[in-house]
């Protein structure tokens, strides 16, 4: 547990934008320099030993020529020979070694190999005319060979040469080494430096970058706190971005909570309201004696008025609870679009019939969908009910019924007090109402057009409305004659 609470805080150091950014600032900063410095420094030090090997080889180019003019590998005991290799290994921090045909070694710089035999594949790769150059990084040392060549025919005019002898040539790289640590050093210094001055612009710059957030954060919280109206659409386009959403979910939510606040008080009121109407009829029952059959006909008439408007304001609250449900059962059955308009239309006739509204039904075709019958049914009866109820005296609700090859369209006009084109596009919602006092005259919950929608939805049909104030609204509902059922969620 010990071991797990230590590395806890390392991993959460990863879900830190701020650390993010500084550490990646710092890789991406620091990251060059270091390759450059350890490219610059390796191709220094190829460079250098390469400059070195060919002043070496140059020298040595020269003196095996004087070798081979002279009876040097006979006779070596020719002072000035000896003295430029010697002058040649002590300039370069070196060793020679003269070998002659034989792999004998004629002459040692060191003066420890003299009169020796040195057989390697090297050596007698080089009398076979491969020249030879080896580097050791690790040790420090470079080795390479020199043929002395002569003519094969020298003093009869032949033209062919021949390898008589070898210069074995080894000298330290240490200077270059030298030269590198000294670099180096002075290399650090510089990375000392420009590690503070990166990791200082990467503190200062995620701190810049990171800003803008803390102070959409703190506008947030002044607005959770209630110290705000709105949260401040300040900074970078990205943060203004998502400060302009914020405030339209902000205010989207507002909306809904003061429809919700509203659906509580007008639910209160409607389920109350025939409660109270039955208590007093009942009570006023009770209260006479010998009460007139007429009278306590009336009396429960009216009471049974009262619960079937208060089953219909429960019913209401059921169907929405149930389209809330994440799976919604479907019963799909081939529907006649026709009949089941005509049966809406019977059914809410006598309600059209007390206000003197006209009711018409236009079928362009015979119509046969794919569809939830009882959902369907409950839909196309919310916008027609509403037709009928938010209308004028004397006005009229046709409904049309019309067809393609893919969907059917049904559209109900009426001839009502339409709907603001600020409203429309809450109509909708939970719990919205546009015109509250008449809706409260009517009654209802303001639930009807957001059940209907969303069994619209369902049959993956759409809605439209178009209204003006004073002369009445229209919805365009379209659905898809062939039902296509959504995919399984994974």
């Amino acid at each position: 547990m010990a071991i797990i609470s230590r590395i806890k805080p390392k991993l959460s150091l990863l879900h830190n934008y701020q650390f993010i950014i500084v550490l990646l600032l710092i890789i991406f900063g620091l990251t060059p320099a270091f390759v450059l410095e350890s490219t610059i420094l390796s191709r220094y030090e190829e460079r250098a030993v390469s400059n070195r090997i060919v002043n070496v080889r140059t020298q040595a180019d020269i003196l095996a020529r004087g070798i081979s003019n002279s009876d040097y590998l006979k006779n070596p005991e020719d002072n000035v020979v000896n003295a430029q290799l010697q002058q040649l290994a002590t300039f370069y921090d070196g060793r020679i070694l003269v070998v002659n045909r034989d792999y004998r070694v004629v002459y040692d710089t060191y003066d420890k190999s003299t009169g020796k035999y040195i057989v390697s594949s090297d050596v007698m790769q080089s009398f076979q005319g491969t020249e030879y150059s080896y580097h050791s990084r690790s040790d420090r040392y470079v080795e390479m060979t020199v043929p002395v060549i002569v003519s094969a025919g020298q003093g009869d005019g032949s033209g062919n040469i021949r390898i008589v002898g070898l210069l074995v040539i080894s000298f330290s790289t240490q200077s270059v080494a030298d030269s590198m640590e000294s670099i180096q050093r002075s290399a650090l210094v510089v990375k000392i430096i420009l590690i503070f001055c990166v990791l200082g612009a990467a503190v200062l710059a995620g701190f810049m970058l990171l800003r803008p957030l803390r102070t959409l954060r703190r506008s947030m919280e002044a607005y959770n706190d209630g110290l705000e109206d709105v949260v401040a659409e300040t900074g970078p386009r990205e943060i203004r971005g998502i400060a302009e959403v914020f405030n339209r979910i902000a205010a989207r939510m507002k909306t809904l909570d003061d429809s919700r606040q509203e659906f509580v008080s007008n639910v209160s009121h409607e389920l109350k309201t025939p409660i109270t109407s039955m208590k007093v009829l009942a009570e006023s029952l009770l209260s006479q004696e010998d009460v007139p059959v007429e009278l306590y006909k009336e009396f429960m008439q009216d009471i049974a008025a009262e619960v079937d408007r208060e089953s219909t304001i429960i019913q209401d609250l059921l169907e929405m609870v149930r389209m809330d449900r994440t799976e919604v059962q479907m019963n799909i059955v081939p529907v006649n679009i026709n009949e089941l308009l005509e049966a809406i239309l019977k059914r809410l006739a006598p309600i059209a019939e007390k206000s003197s509204i006209e009711l018409v039904l236009y079928s362009r075709c015979q119509v046969v969908a794919d569809a939830d019958e009882v959902k369907l049914t409950l839909a196309l009866s919310n916008f027609i009910e509403n037709g009928i109820k938010y209308n004028k005296e004397n006005g009229y609700v046709h409904v049309t019924l019309d067809a393609d090859y893919k969907s059917f369209i049904v559209t109900v006009e009426d001839s009502g007090i339409g709907i603001p084109k600020e409203d429309l596009g809450q109509i909708f919602e939970r719990f919205f109402r546009v015109d509250k006092s008449h809706s409260r005259e009517i009654g209802g919950t303001g639930l009807g057009l957001a059940i209907a929608r969303n069994a619209i939805l369902l049959h993956r049909g759409s809605v439209q409305v178009d209204s003006e104030v004073g002369k009445g609204t229209t919805f365009t509902i379209q659905i898809p004659l062939t039902y296509v059922a959504p995919a399984p969620q994974k």
